[in-house]
């Protein structure tokens, strides 16, 4: 267990729930839920997903997990993006108003009477974060919420929502190939004491070495990233030579030793290095690779793996950080809402997919 900010204890390595609906190419609910299941089991049991994810199909299947569990799970969810029918895209929206119906509403398909975590998921740039963040804490006032979290904002965002009510975690891109958060938003979160829930701590699936980017289903929202495309995807595996041969490096008759867990490895080393507690969040519908996760708790990386690391990183032709805007709505490719909110969120219909220009970030719910 480790303890994030404000006291709030979870898992060492959460889950993130996201993969478990059609994302990746298509989902089997009855194989997602038995995942879940494995996860709790194994002692997985940080859950993280948002209203987005499948728009409210990955909580209404986190829910029912959560009938027969509600006391081993220590459960995340969001609030923030919205997907438009119209054209495809999603925007954002963190009113007042908003705030509390969606909160409303995730409650009431996750079945349960209080959420553990709550996180703004994007910044909306046209409501002041003392709006927003005030909001969130009403929630905790009236005991719809335990905690409150940032996801994807700035540190100069995360000092002011600081200031206005104790943010216990930030949840952010951050893996051996997506650094940019170590600039500024990493040291501040640190300097707070609050945690860091990196998503995507496997790249997406690409630091585990096994994904080819010719098998990726038609619908595999990755055949829209620039770093999956052709080209691209075979310059930055330059990076996963290194994390497979030290992976190898560390691997024995007895033992094995996946890329998957040097990557996870290497984000908890960053968090002992910074006095920073670090809970990633990877993503899978297998419960093989849950198991194989947890293997990364225990394994320790010698300071030369961790500056041939390092080294991978820092010469990887291909772009692989935000913008040093990317957290605004423009930059994003979000957009402040300007839409009535529907009185229920549990639409079907709804495809989001990246803006014309290919920004990796537009969807911005990835969890592997």
């Amino acid at each position: 267990m480790i303890h994030l900010g404000d006291n709030l204890q979870v898992s060492s390595l959460g889950f993130g729930g996201m993969a478990l609906t059609p994302v990746y190419g298509p989902a089997d609910p009855t194989e997602s839920l038995a995942t879940l299941h494995h996860a709790v089991d194994a002692g997985v049991s940080f859950l993280d997903t948002a209203n987005v994810y499948g728009n409210g199909a990955n909580e209404e299947l986190i829910a029912n997990l959560l009938r027969s569990r509600r006391d081993e799970v220590h459960l995340a969810t969001k609030f923030g993006i919205l997907g438009n029918p119209a054209d495809g895209g999603v925007s954002t929206r963190g009113d007042a108003s908003y705030v509390a119906q969606a909160a409303e509403e995730s409650l009431h398909r996750l079945g349960i009477e209080t959420i553990d975590l709550y996180y703004m998921h994007r910044r909306d740039t046209s409501a002041p974060i003392e709006e927003t963040v005030g909001a969130m804490a009403k929630l905790v006032a009236e005991g719809k919420v335990r905690h409150l979290g940032l996801s994807e904002v700035t540190a100069e965002e995360l000092d002011a929502a600081h200031k206005i009510h104790p943010i216990v975690a930030v949840q952010s891109e951050w893996s051996i190939w997506s650094r940019d958060v170590e600039t500024n938003i990493v040291p501040t979160a640190a300097r707070l004491g609050v945690g860091f829930v990196p998503y995507s701590p496997l790249g997406r699936g690409f630091l585990t070495g096994t994904v080819n980017n010719s098998d990726l289903a038609e619908n595999d929202f990755r055949r829209k990233i620039p770093r999956f495309a052709n080209g691209s995807f075979d310059a930055n595996h330059s990076v996963v030579t290194v994390v497979r041969s030290i992976a190898a490096q560390l691997s024995s008759d007895e033992s094995q030793v996946s890329p998957a867990q040097v990557a996870l490895a290497w984000l908890f080393a960053q968090g002992q290095k910074l006095s920073l507690p670090v809970v990633p969040i990877p993503g899978t519908r297998r419960a093989a690779r849950i198991d194989e996760n947890l293997g990364s708790l225990v394994l320790k990386l010698s300071e030369q793996q961790l500056a041939a690391l390092d080294q991978a990183a820092g010469v990887l032709p291909i772009p692989t950080g935000f913008p040093k805007d990317a957290r605004t709505a423009k930059a994003s490719g979000l957009r402040p809402s300007t839409a009535p909110l529907p009185r229920t969120y549990s639409g079907r219909g709804v495809r989001l997919l990246p803006p014309d220009d290919g920004e990796r970030k537009t969807c911005g719910v990835e969890n592997l």
